[in-house]
């Protein structure tokens, strides 16, 4: 398979280069680090990591993500792996993603619930948004899902035909809901999990935290109420 690593990034260089130094590089054949808007040198080490580098003007988790889509085309890889770029995640686990994918799943949600995570890495009000989110996707879309996890691998012309357009909180979870409505097969394996480098931009500021909580339940009803 033809792998395609995309890592939104936003002021991560204290990170970054050990989410890069830690892919498990004969697994992959590109790195996409999307640079959306950094103010600091996340940048200039992801490219000295060796990874490609683009940049995103729009601000939004989503917006970088499109942006990698939008290059990965040139690309046409098999799989595409989304990866946060804060080390919170185990890049190195990335084989149990695309093994899942080799046996013929078309997304693979790398599962922080089922997994193991250190203490405090996932903050109470993201665990909580988390049990709520996915209780909500099995009471709409009759599909349980136990984590909204950015650590994930997608065919990629599934990915394409899912037809992404949130630029901001609501990625990860239209991702999930599209994959549902569209019959896409589905499945999750454990990821273990750390406390990220730095302050979370989300769930580390109260504005993120309710921003994003709001962005993720209006997704997920306005997918309900569009079946």
């Amino acid at each position: 398979m033809n792998v395609v690593v995309l890592i939104p990034a936003f002021n991560e260089e204290a990170s970054i280069q050990f989410v890069l130094q830690h892919i498990p590089q004969e697994l992959v054949d590109d790195v996409i680090v999307v640079d959306n808007n950094s103010t600091d040198r996340t940048a200039e080490r992801a490219r000295k990591c060796g990874a490609t580098v683009i940049k995103e003007t729009k601000q939004g988790y989503g917006h970088a993500c499109l942006a990698g889509m939008e290059y990965a085309k040139r690309l046409q890889p098999d799989v595409v792996v989304f990866l946060d770029a804060d080390f919170s995640d185990h890049p190195e686990e990335m084989a149990r993603l695309l093994e899942k994918v080799r046996t013929g799943y078309d997304l693979v949600i790398g599962s922080r619930s089922l997994g193991t995570a250190e203490a405090g890495a996932l903050l109470p009000q993201a665990k909580w948004g988390n049990r709520l989110a996915v209780c909500l996707i099995k009471l709409l879309f009759g599909f349980k899902y136990t984590d909204l996890g950015p650590f994930r691998a997608i065919k990629w012309q599934k990915l394409l035909d899912l037809n992404m357009t949130d630029p901001t909180f609501g990625w990860t979870v239209e991702m999930q809901v599209k994959a549902v409505k569209q019959g896409l097969k589905i499945t999750e394996v454990p990821v273990s999990y750390r406390a990220r480098i730095g302050v979370s931009k989300i769930t580390g500021t109260l504005s993120g935290t309710v921003k994003a909580g709001y962005k993720i339940l209006f997704t997920i009803f306005r997918y309900a109420l569009a079946k």
